[in-house]
């Protein structure tokens, strides 16, 4: 069954006891029980609720995996999932990690004695190299979050599963409809579905998706224990942005590559980011792994002056920390998503005061290149 096929005829997609072309929304807490000791599918809404229960199983199903876990954010996704390890385990990260999984591994679980070295796994002979005895896992993004770096899942998977290490890939970028770490080797795969899985900047959420069944009973248990699941309003919205995940994808990835051709060709950018360039570092490899280059491109203008100019004078693109949307959104990752990262840090990975990402909208083409090229002028 082909993609968009199945994003709609999920299992979920008519309410047996009506028929009704949608999932009903369960708004309750709790559940009435049978007898003494015997209760229905459903006890009580953070163990489970039919809402998020469907939601669960399409993601699933679009991740071709067979546990999926709905949590309050990206973040409530990545924190539970980090969960599954304890005081004294050792992961390595890719370097330029998203902000908040970099300040959640050193300012949060670091406090419980879990460590983290973040390394360019753009070259996987680094996450070898720093395999120690206590390492755990392997945590991965490619694209990366914001310089669209491109790891080689299947040889980072080889590396894992050598050391008998548990693979973990941040899979927002591009979603299940361009790019599936689990039929690569992962062992699970994240997403803030907050983003292109929800993709109308009206939600808050994050998913967690595995294959594999113990590691899906150790995070049902952390979702259940530790509580930041997913409310069913919320549930049903993220169903349906699903149902139109792959035609938005397929217009904004269209739209994105016209607009890295165009910042490309322009004297006032210094450099663009877009996997579908041929300029791009890492493109055979990311060409070979996923299906598509997604809706997120990065460049860089010359001086922080020039960024200032631009950001005052754009006008479809909204100015915003996020992405996904159908609206543009052009964001700084200077002092938006990787902030939390020291400065010297930021700096050293490329991620400078002079850089600007774009996630591209379902606006026109020809009106965001009109946009940006007045935004542009000086």
């Amino acid at each position: 069954m082909e993609f968009s096929t199945k994003s709609i005829h999920t299992g979920y997609h008519k309410d047996k006891a009506t028929g009704a072309l949608g999932v009903p929304i369960y708004q309750v807490s709790t559940f009435d029980q049978e007898k003494l000791g015997k209760h229905k599918e459903y006890e009580y809404a953070r163990s489970s609720n039919p809402t998020r229960k469907a939601l669960e199983h399409s993601i699933a199903l679009l991740e071709n995996g067979t546990h999926a876990f709905a949590f309050s954010s990206g973040m409530a996704a990545i924190s539970s999932t980090f969960c599954l390890f304890g005081t004294g385990d050792h992961i390595v990260v890719c370097e330029d990690v998203y902000g908040g999984t970099y300040r959640v591994l050193t300012k949060l679980f670091s406090k419980f004695g879990i460590e983290a070295s973040f390394v360019d796994t753009t070259d996987t002979s680094n996450i070898a190299n720093e395999i120690k005895s206590n390492t755990k896992a392997i945590y991965l993004e490619t694209p990366s979050n914001p310089l669209l770096k491109i790891t080689d899942l299947r040889k980072a998977f080889a590396v894992a599963k050598e050391h008998n290490l548990i693979s973990i890939v941040d899979n927002t970028f591009m979603t299940p409809y361009l790019q599936r770490p689990l039929d690569l080797g992962a062992d699970i795969v994240l997403h803030s579905a907050t983003k292109f899985l929800g993709g109308h900047s009206d939600l808050i959420a994050g998913v967690a998706v595995t294959r594999n069944d113990t590691i899906a009973k150790r995070l049902g248990f952390v979702q259940n224990a530790f509580g930041a699941i997913l409310g069913p309003q919320d549930c049903y919205l993220l169903i349906r942005g699903l149902k139109t995940l792959k035609i938005r994808m397929d217009y904004y990835e269209q739209s994105a590559l016209t607009i890295a051709l165009y910042l490309s060709s322009q004297e006032s950018v210094k450099k663009v980011y877009y996997p579908g360039l041929n300029t791009h570092v890492g493109r055979d490899i990311h060409s070979e792994q996923a299906q598509g280059n997604g809706a997120v491109v990065s460049f860089e203008l010359y001086d922080a002056d020039s960024v200032e100019r631009f950001v005052k004078k754009i006008k479809l693109a909204a100015f915003a920390v996020s992405l996904g949307g159908v609206e543009s959104i052009l964001s700084y990752p200077f002092t938006m998503s990787h902030a939390s990262m020291p400065e010297i840090y930021r700096r050293k990975l490329g991620i400078s005061d002079t850089l600007l990402r774009l996630s591209v909208g379902l606006e026109s083409t020809q009106d965001l290149i009109a946009d940006l090229e007045q935004a542009l002028k000086n």
